[in-house]
């Protein structure tokens, strides 16, 4: 049978924040490499990451087609699969739809507003569902099962640690993100005179979200523990970020529509699930 795949995407989460907070269990999987995103916001990201675009490293001196090349042969290893190939996603480059035409049982479970089941990013799994709490992959671990002679596919994205990183009523700072901005345009466009609308995050305030961000990681981190126990040795596991997040620096704060190396770099593991 090929490998279960579980693929979990840490909203936001920048390289140096995983790389601060303690992650006992996503150490189990194996080392952390620093990579980089294909975008700088949510949606794009993750339909790049569902094309079977893995966050990508950035050798110099080498034709970009050659890293493609490489990150889509991993996938022969990762599923257990020897006949995959590049052609193998050809014509609709999804990874969903290549592990649905394989037999997979195809689940995701998305935080996002942006990634709600109404989107094209629904297409090609079987069950797809928007949480209703921003901060819940306590329940998507519950949600897990597996069945003899049925290969899942398991897709998370996780709400924690994306903006605001609230886990238990922190008092932070709030801001929309765009679904928020979206969803209250015309309220706020009402307000664009209102200087406490423009008011910038201070260095204090800054380095307080940057801290929550790390502490979310640990709190993921802290739920892993119960998935690995859920899932049969081949279980593949993918751990990452869609992107990461401006805490200031340059005088940026968030992502999207911000052009600096601490929004496209990400942590990634890779590895079975350790029994």
């Amino acid at each position: 049978m090929p490998n279960h795949l579980v693929y979990i995407i840490m909203d936001s989460c920048r390289f140096d924040s995983y790389r601060s907070a303690a992650t006992p269990n996503m150490d189990r999987l194996g080392m952390a490499e620093c990579r980089y995103s294909y975008a700088s916001w949510t949606s794009p990201s993750h339909y790049a990451l569902l094309m079977g675009m893995v966050p990508h490293t950035s050798p110099k001196g080498v034709f970009a087609s050659e890293v493609y090349k490489q990150d889509f042969a991993k996938w022969i290893d990762r599923l257990g699969i020897p006949e995959l190939s590049f052609k193998t996603f050809v014509p609709h480059l999804s990874l969903p739809k290549v592990l649905q035409d394989l037999g997979y049982e195809t689940i995701a479970r998305v935080s996002m507003p942006v990634l709600n089941q109404l989107t094209s990013i629904n297409r090609y799994f079987d069950d797809y569902k928007l949480m209703s709490n921003h901060n819940d992959f306590v329940s998507m671990v519950k949600e897990v099962e597996f069945f003899e002679e049925e290969p899942r596919f398991y897709f998370f994205n996780l709400g924690e640690t994306h903006y605001p990183y609230m886990l238990s009523g922190e008092n932070l700072p709030h801001i929309s993100g765009v679904h928020g901005v979206f969803k209250d345009l015309d309220t706020s466009l009402k307000k664009e005179n209102d200087p406490a609308e423009k008011t910038f995050f201070d260095d204090e305030e800054m380095q307080q979200l940057h801290k929550q961000q790390i502490t979310c990681v640990e709190y993921v981190d802290s739920l892993l523990a119960e998935l690995y126990a859920k899932c049969p040795p081949n279980t593949y596991f993918i751990i990452t970020a869609d992107h990461g997040e401006l805490f200031g620096e340059g005088g940026y704060f968030g992502h999207g529509p911000v052009m600096h190396e601490k929004c496209f770099e990400v942590p990634f593991i890779e590895g079975f699930c350790p029994h």
